[in-house]
């Protein structure tokens, strides 16, 4: 009698743990983002618009919400806020990939949904069109790129594949594509294309380069010297200008003095 009393002690025990913690598991608060309870890539263009509605599902009382666009927090009225709370994200712009939307409980901001912006758009190449250059000097053409999906890269020279000579050195990251030319020659004039490709269009950008005769250089120990001479020679002569003016001078002077007596 003793064990059937004890084990309906543990059953009544485990029954009550049941009735204790199954609700708030069962009521336990999520987040969700246009319905996805989980942080997503949101793959959209320049141009478009995008919403996105933050909701707080089993919840069990009113629960305020929080956005934040990357580290900044997004103003929202106050009707905007409480249980479901939307965004609006308008003229979306290549600036905007890779951009993180956050949506984040109040009383516990541990709690929180993101949405990373994938914003795919074409090539877009910018750079110096014109540039001259003096022989012998060195030159870098520098094509810079935005693109998503990253663009392949190339340089033509007047239509054709660029064969690189000893003086040509092309270094390329993912913002830009760069042709340094050292000792630029007279045969490096010419237009230079900068060809970027992705999945979505290839573009072009036209870099047109002018190589100038080298300009003479006149030595300058030889100008020093000459400056040095001539002005030596203007202070000895002033010097003895000065002298013979004294001596004309004294010899004026001489009858005078004597009349005077």
């Amino acid at each position: 009698m003793a064990q059937k009393t004890s084990s309906l002690i543990q059953r009544c025990r485990f029954l009550l743990l049941m009735i204790l913690f199954l609700p708030r598991v069962m009521t336990s608060s999520v987040l969700s983002v246009n319905g996805i309870t989980e942080n997503y890539i949101l793959d959209t263009e320049p141009g478009l618009q995008e919403s996105l509605k933050c909701a707080v599902q089993n919840h069990t009382r009113d629960e305020e919400l929080l956005w934040y666009r990357e580290d900044g927090r997004v103003d929202l009225k106050s009707g905007n806020k409480i249980n479901s709370s939307s965004v609006c994200v308008s003229g979306i712009s290549e600036n905007d990939n890779g951009i993180t939307f956050t949506c984040k409980l109040q009383r516990n901001q541990s709690m929180s949904i993101s949405v990373v912006l994938n914003v795919t758009f074409p090539p877009l190449l910018s750079g110096n069109d014109f540039q001259t250059a003096e022989e012998g000097s060195d030159v870098k053409l520098v094509c810079n790129v935005k693109s998503n999906p990253q663009a392949q890269m190339m340089w033509y020279r007047d239509s054709g594949i660029l064969n690189l000579e000893t003086h040509h050195r092309i270094q390329q990251t993912s913002e830009y594509l760069q042709l340094s030319i050292t000792k630029v020659k007279k045969s490096d004039n010419g237009t230079y294309s900068c060809i970027a490709s992705s999945l979505i269009e290839t573009k072009t950008k036209d870099f047109h380069l002018i190589v100038k005769d080298k300009a003479s250089t006149v030595p300058i120990e030889p100008v020093i010297a000459a400056c040095v001479v001539v002005f030596l020679t203007l202070v000895f002569g002033l010097i003895a200008r000065r002298k013979r003016i004294m001596k004309l001078c004294r010899r004026d002077q001489d009858p005078q003095c004597r009349t005077a007596l």
